[in-house]
């Protein structure tokens, strides 16, 4: 997948669609590394407009010793006889004007062919991983926790994430991230058997921390003409594309909820400290258990984790029969965020709040998350590393 690094987000915006689907947007040199670190297939890396030549130049001589393989575009606003010969020199594989879209798009096929010359043939490529956050209840923050759990997943651009909202009647995610996409989950209604990364991509909305967003239907009725085979199809689909597949469902136990969930690698639970909400989630684990989904793969969310409201999380854990992996009080800060369309993670990445939710986004990685935005907030510890896996209902 290419990788573009560029400040603007909408002057990379315009140049990702001139490039294959699947291409990731950073916006500095660093998050370049921390990508390439993690995509050891990678071939390309275009350089936008916004990145001056020094630094460009840096990089093109750094990619020519320590990665031959990887080709580097320079793509910039006018093309002076210095600027070619220096970035040449350097080792960059083309220099392509800003405003010809179709140049780049050539200079990145023209770098995929050279990578396939120097490699061979492209074997198996990795699999991503499908995380569904889920609570049998409505109203407990698992659409806030959703969105800030994706946007942790990111690490600032070094991996590629994608948001699917499922809630297909009630969907909050693009509104909660102030997107207003133009395209949904709709537009694949039907498309069952031709679904390609291609078609989804055309789907997608860009968050300009580098997530993608498939968003649910404008209208309540469309839920009814989304089938679970075509959820099936979308999930493995974007796994082909997408480190991570961050999955929002609704607070039911349908036939898309469960297909979300029998695809996932990781099911985040999401309660609150209320006794209705914990009554229902010991109902939903037991519906887990009996149908043998994500078992040894659960991982318990406690939002809202207030003291003073007479529960206390070991009586969570002794109700549930399972150990909380992540904790968020509650905030003002949290409902601030969300309604300003910036994520805590993202707006506040030093808060107690989102260093939980990176924390938890570091033991669904098996790695320490850094804080978006280039913030210096330190992760919370992380875990152990947990497995990979795959569930199925049991039939």
């Amino acid at each position: 997948m290419p990788v573009l690094v560029e400040s603007d987000n909408p002057t990379a915006t315009t140049v990702l669609t001139a490039m294959p689907p699947g291409a990731q947007a950073v916006t500095a040199p660093d998050r370049m590394h921390a990508w390439l670190d993690q995509h050891s297939d990678e071939y390309v890396v275009v350089l936008g407009p916004s990145v001056d030549l020094d630094t460009a130049v840096s990089v093109c001589e750094d990619l020519r010793v320590s990665r031959p393989t990887i080709s580097v575009v320079l793509v910039r606003q006018a093309l002076e006889t210095a600027v070619l010969a220096r970035a040449m020199k350097a080792g960059a594989r083309d220099v392509v004007p800003a405003d010809d879209l179709a140049a780049v798009t050539s200079a990145v096929a023209r770098s995929h062919e050279l990578s396939t010359a120097l490699r061979g043939p492209s074997g198996a490529r990795q699999v991503g991983r499908v995380v569904t956050v889920f609570s049998p209840k409505g109203g407990v923050g698992k659409t806030t926790m959703s969105v800030n759990l994706a946007l942790a997943l990111t690490e600032r651009g070094a991996r590629r994430v994608c948001l699917v909202d499922l809630d297909l009647a009630f969907g909050d995610v693009a509104i909660t991230m102030q997107l207003f996409p133009t395209h949904s989950i709709e537009q694949a209604v039907g498309s069952e058997d031709s679904i390609d990364i291609a078609m989804l991509d055309g789907l997608l909305t860009r968050h300009h921390d580098s997530l993608m967003v498939l968003a649910a239907p404008s209208h309540p009725d469309v839920r009814d003409r989304v089938s679970a085979a075509l959820v099936l199809r979308v999930l493995r689909t974007l796994k082909e594309s997408f480190d991570y597949v961050v999955v929002d469902t609704a607070p039911a136990f349908d036939d898309v909820t469960l297909t979300a969930l029998e695809e996932s690698d990781e099911c985040v639970i999401v309660a609150t400290l209320d006794v209705p909400t914990l009554k229902n989630v010991k109902v939903a684990m037991e519906t887990l258990e009996m149908l043998d989904i994500a078992r040894g793969h659960r991982h318990l969310l406690l939002n809202r984790a207030d003291d003073l409201v007479g529960i206390s999380t070991d009586k969570v854990e002794a109700i549930l029969g399972m150990s909380i992996a992540a904790q968020v009080a509650t905030s003002i800060d949290i409902a601030a965020s969300t309604n300003a369309g910036n994520p805590i993670v993202r707006e506040k990445p030093q808060h107690p709040s989102s260093a939980a939710i990176m924390g938890l986004a570091g033991r669904l990685a098996g790695v320490p998350v850094s804080a978006p935005a280039g913030a210096d907030a330190a992760p919370a510890p992380v875990e152990e590393p947990v497995r990979r896996g795959r569930f199925r209902r049991k039939r």
